[in-house]
């Protein structure tokens, strides 16, 4: 699916969004700027590693003018009445000290329980805690995260060539992902992980973010949502008056769709039918 709509012509009703990690060098922040200028929401999720503390307490920070922008956006948001959640990922885990506390335009959440407009019932959390199931350690997770890293500054370069062409954005480090087995039978332990959380919880689904692979789907009666990423995927999910979730690429257009749930209502029958 990769029609094109624009989703600041109406109001949304609640937009997810993480892994923004700004103040690093990957983060595609005018990319994101551009996206929330326009925004109208009643309430945004920010679902963990909006700012990367831990990049910049290990690396040097890259805070540029659109980082900037992207605070300053936000900023307009909670002015135009956006009720702001953060959720913290690990990426940005010293603001979990300050969890259940009201924050200067936002509350800070561990993690939260959101109710859609036809009452399916969603965790928000970041998704770090499924690491114990998902994750491989060791060398081989170290060698992994140093190969990321440097698929990221090849997509970064080939990305500025496009756009010098004219060309549109094009992830190099999610078409390489997609071809990597280990890489999808991690994903595919994510997911699950995440679905057996909510079954465990009684809830009706997940929305989550932290492996940087955006997705929407239905398995078993649960919803998984995973909102991507604004290093790799550019996506948000979003959330319509009537309840209707949508993944979103960054100019807009739908990559997946799942539809309200029906909801059955009491209707008074004719006379002639209810004898």
């Amino acid at each position: 699916m990769s029609r094109t709509t624009a989703p600041f012509e109406r109001r949304l009703r609640t937009v997810f969004l993480s892994d923004v990690h700004l103040g690093t060098r990957h983060c595609h922040a005018a990319e994101l700027a551009d996206f929330l200028d326009g925004l109208h929401c009643r309430q945004l999720y920010l679902v963990g590693d909006i700012v990367d503390l831990w990049w910049m307490a290990q690396r040097r920070s890259q805070w540029s003018g659109a980082h900037t922008r992207v605070i300053e956006a936000l900023h307009a948001l909670h002015a135009r009445g956006t009720a702001i959640v953060y959720v913290p990922g690990n990426h940005d885990r010293p603001l979990r000290r300050v969890c259940g506390l009201m924050l200067p335009g936002m509350r800070v959440r561990r993690r939260a329980v959101h109710v859609t407009a036809d009452g399916r019932r969603l965790l928000v959390t970041h998704g770090d805690d499924y690491d114990n199931v998902t994750q491989f350690g060791g060398l081989q997770e170290r060698l992994g995260d140093w190969l990321y890293y440097r698929i990221l500054t090849c997509n970064r370069w080939l990305n500025r060539a496009r756009r010098r062409l004219g060309l549109r954005y094009w992830s190099l480090s999610e078409f390489v992902k997609r071809r990597s087995n280990a890489a999808e039978r991690y994903i595919e332990r994510f997911v699950q992980a995440g679905l057996d959380d909510v079954a465990r919880r009684r809830l009706d689904g997940i929305v989550c973010g932290h492996i940087h692979r955006a997705g929407l789907v239905q398995r078993d009666g649960l919803v998984y949502a995973n909102d991507g990423d604004w290093v790799e995927s550019l996506t948000v999910l979003t959330e319509e008056m009537d309840g209707t979730l949508r993944l979103l690429g960054h100019r807009g257009e739908v990559q997946a769709e799942l539809p309200p749930r029906l909801r059955l209502t009491m209707v008074e029958l004719p006379r002639e039918l209810a004898a």
